[in-house]
């Protein structure tokens, strides 16, 4: 398994290369050379396996030779042997045709422990036969940062820093990050937003000489390995709700375009998927690029749903890349113009390739609050507001007659992570599971810096200095 970069201006990269590095050496996101392939017997097998069983099979399409069959199973039996759910990612029937898969039962409490933990368990394994020993850095808006952090805490080739919006995450979510006691873990608060701590990112993979100095790697949602973990679950869904191959869609709330995407390769590889429908809250820039061909940052406007609190979508690189008919160089022309103007215009090509499997839908405030009050008088249940936000989106989207048949929206976030919002909306404060009932004992470390490149540049040479 070859790995080529959107922007075409990289040498092919193995599995290895392309999880220890993450960006692309051209800027670009690596994607696989070619496409893998899974038949209807493939898929149809995968009924009643277990998660990791079904994750490992899955996983192996994009390792190659990097990793065997059974140690893939080794790790998925560990990874996902940590859930505190049977099925891993269960699903709730909530109308005739309508479920709710629930991501939030890992050691975060959110649906980005199903790749984060993983990759932890492949960076330690693939640094220990090298020798080497890498610097992983995150941006996050609220969730990454603590699978990130809990993932790698543990891991002995592995220092890992997480830069997070000052002030934009819940107290739950920060506090998943800064009360972590491990000696390889540096927490930075940025003055400013999600966006501005994933252009950091972006800026620091640029700079070559320092990635080398402190041979940096990432686990954002532009690591493939991540979006290849998270592909499982579109498996592991379909095959309990169309017992018979038949399609079905999935809404998912959208921020960075990480979740929605993994999707989308589960379509690439033979799953049979209807529609794939974008979930925004009011910082709805991949909502106006789909109905208009307006992909231009209005500014991050702060939501109850703030891991959506996003104007710039990293993996959509990925999918204009595939829509452009893999064609890296009117791409980088593209993503150069965006860079130097800041905005970007789909062509109506561009945005009919799109709508062929893509579907979008913008939720207001006041439409996730109704939500979730609803969702709890009419079931019991509490939601998150991220799975509000989705909610609205696929009755919305099914009333229109967009969506129609066997629905899946994900939920992404245990709602005792936003406490707030969810007492809001309800009037009903959401218990924390007992794993985390002493977060607000714990004490908190981390640092505040300025949102500047060379401010956080400086935090983690000093903090690697003071290591050695």
């Amino acid at each position: 398994m070859n790995y080529i970069s959107t922007r075409g201006q990289a040498p092919l990269a193995g599995f290895e290369e392309v999880l220890l590095t993450g960006l692309a050496p051209d800027g670009g996101l690596y994607v696989p050379e070619a496409w893998p392939a899974l038949t209807a017997d493939d898929i149809a097998d995968f009924r009643n396996r277990p998660y990791a069983e079904v994750a490992a099979r899955i996983i192996a399409l994009f390792t190659g030779e990097a990793f065997s069959q059974a140690q893939l199973l080794d790790i998925a039996g560990a990874v996902y042997g940590r859930f505190d759910h049977a099925d891993v990612a269960p699903l709730t029937k909530v109308g005739a045709e309508d479920w709710i898969l629930e991501l939030y039962h890992g050691p975060t409490l959110a649906f980005k422990d199903f790749a984060m933990q993983f990759l932890g368990r492949l960076f330690d394994e693939v640094l220990a036969r090298r020798g080497e020993r890498l610097t992983i850095i995150a941006a996050t808006s609220g969730d990454t940062g603590a699978a990130a952090i809990d993932a790698l805490k543990s891991c002995a080739h592995v220092d890992v820093v997480v830069l997070h919006p000052e002030g934009r995450v819940t107290d739950v979510q920060r506090r998943m990050m800064t009360c972590v006691d491990a000696a390889n873990v540096q927490n930075i608060a940025v003055a400013g937003s999600f966006d501005d701590c994933q252009a950091i990112v972006k800026e620091l993979f640029a700079d070559r000489a320092f990635v080398s100095q402190v041979r940096l790697g990432g686990v954002n949602s532009i690591n493939w390995a991540r979006i290849a973990a998270q592909t499982v679950y579109y498996f592991t869904a379909a095959a309990a709700v169309a017992e018979t191959g038949e399609g079905v869609s999935f809404v998912v709330p959208t921020g960075n375009f990480g979740d929605i995407f993994a999707g989308y390769v589960a379509k690439k590889i033979g799953l049979n998927i209807n529609r794939l429908a974008v979930a925004t809250n009011a910082n709805d820039i991949l909502h106006r690029a789909m109905t208009s061909g307006d992909y231009a940052p209005a500014g991050v406007a702060p939501t109850l749903s703030p891991s959506m609190d996003i104007q710039v979508a990293s993996n959509f690189e990925r999918l204009l890349f595939e829509v452009m008919g893999r064609d890296a160089d009117a791409l980088r022309v593209k993503m150069d113009g965006f860079k130097r103007d800041g905005a970007m215009r789909l062509s109506a090509g561009e945005r009919e390739a799109i709508s062929a499997d893509f579907l979008s839908y913008a939720t207001s405030e006041d439409e996730t609050i109704a939500e979730l009050n609803r969702h709890f008088e009419a079931t019991g249940a509490l939601i998150d507001p991220h799975t509000a936000v989705a909610r609205v989106a696929a009755q919305a989207l099914r009333q229109q007659g967009a969506l129609s048949g066997k629905v899946v929206t994900l939920s992404t976030a245990h709602p005792a992570k936003f406490p707030d919002a969810v007492m809001q909306a309800t009037g009903t404060t959401p218990k924390l599971p007992l794993a985390h009932r002493d977060l607000f004992d714990r004490p908190e470390v981390m640092t505040n810096a300025a949102n500047n490149t060379d401010a956080i540049k400086q935090a983690i040479l000093a903090s690697i200095e003071q290591k050695a």
